[in-house]
C-alpha cells in the first residue's frame, strides 16, 4: 500500500484505513519492536509499544508523507518508538550511566554490554546462516521460528501442502545445524 493509496482509503472510510494498515503491516512492527526491547521488556512491553507505534503513525500521518512509500514512515515510526521504550525501560530498570570524579562514563554493573554485544554477533551469524540454505528453506524457518507460524499458515504463504513444510523445515533445521557447527557454534550457544 503506497502512502496515497491509504491517505485515499483514510478519507473515505478511517476504520478501514486503519485496519488494513494494521494488517498489512503489524508483523513489520512487531518484529523492529521486537528486536529492540526483547532484552529489558516484557511482552506486555512489546505489545504496548506496538499499539503506541501504531497510534503514533495513525495520528502523524497526512498529506506531506503521502507521496513516499508507506513501508519507510512505518518503518522510521517504528524504529524511533521502540528506541524510546527501550531508553525509557532501561531507566525504569535503573540500568543507568553515570560519571565518576574525572568525567569518564562509568556504566552500571547490571549492564553487561561484552554478552549483549556477542548475543548480536550470534543472530547475525544465525540470520547469515539461515539465508546461506536458500529458498524456501530460509523462508520456512523464519516463518517457523521467527514469526511463530503453524505449517499450514506457511504452506498457504509458500504454496505448498503443511506436510511437506514440516519435512522441509526439519531438513532445514538439521542443514541449519551443521552450517552452525562449521562456524563453531554449538548448541546452547544461541
Amino acid at each position: 500500500m503506497t502512502g496515497g493509496e491509504y491517505l485515499a482509503l483514510l478519507e473515505r472510510s478511517p476504520k478501514l484505513a486503519h485496519e488494513k494498515l494494521f494488517g498489512e503491516y503489524y508483523n513489520y512492527v512487531r518484529t523492529i519492536a521486537f528486536n529492540r526491547l526483547r532484552s529489558t521488556g516484557t511482552t506486555e512491553d512489546i505489545e504496548e509499544c506496538i499499539s503506541d507505534i501504531f497510534a503514533q503513525i495513525f495520528f502523524t500521518f497526512g498529506e506531506k508523507y503521502s507521496n513516499g512509500d508507506m513501508k519507510g514512515f512505518v518503518g522510521t515510526v517504528a524504529k524511533r518508538m521502540s528506541i524510546d521504550y527501550y531508553r525509557k525501560l532501561v531507566r525504569k530498570a535503573g540500568k543507568t550511566f553515570s560519571m565518576d570524579e574525572d568525567g569518564v562514563p562509568e556504566i552500571s554493573a547490571e549492564l553487561d554490554l561484552v554478552k549483549e554485544s556477542e548475543n548480536s554477533e550470534l543472530r547475525h551469524i544465525l540470520m547469515d546462516s539461515i539465508r546461506e540454505l536458500g529458498e524456501p528453506d530460509s523462508t520456512i524457518l523464519i516463518q517457523k521460528y521467527y514469526y511463530n507460524k503453524r505449517s499450514h499458515q506457511i504452506g498457504t504463504l509458500l504454496s505448498m501442502n503443511p506436510s511437506t513444510v514440516r519435512m522441509r523445515c526439519k531438513r532445514a533445521a538439521e542443514k541449519l545445524r551443521r552450517v552452525l557447527e562449521n562456524r563453531g557454534i554449538k548448541e546452547g550457544m544461541i
